[in-house]
């Protein structure tokens, strides 16, 4: 321990076991461990490293911070390993593409309504 500076030595990372519960999140690892094992895609490796994540790690997402974001990016979809939730301050929500672990039911509708679309990661 006192060579190490009080950090643990020779253990494995908790990223090689699936510590959650939730069945739908199972498949979604085991399906992005697939991808990236067999692909060099470095997108399946990153979403595969988030999925692996906490649920405190994993924050959810307002309406007007990922319309920020996603200003000036036409034709592109925003993927977000988390909820995206609405947010009641914003006026006008734009047209966007989202895939996400999750959507309130008020942000789907206002995406949708804007002719946006609305994916998660199966699809």
């Amino acid at each position: 321990d006192l060579k190490a500076g009080g950090r643990r030595t020779g253990h494995k990372s908790s990223m090689r076991v699936v510590k959650t519960k939730n069945p739908y999140n199972r498949l979604l690892i085991k399906l992005y461990k697939f991808l990236s094992r067999r692909t060099d895609s470095k997108f399946c490796a990153t979403v595969l490293k988030r999925l692996h994540m906490s649920k405190v790690n994993q924050p959810p997402i307002g309406l007007n911070r990922l319309a920020k974001y996603m200003t000036n990016k036409d034709g592109k979809t925003a993927v977000i390993v988390g909820k995206v939730t609405d947010d009641v301050r914003m006026l006008e929500c734009p047209k966007m593409s989202v895939c996400a672990l999750g959507f309130t039911e008020s942000a789907r509708k206002r995406i949708e309504a804007a002719g946006g679309e609305c994916l998660t990661f199966d699809q």
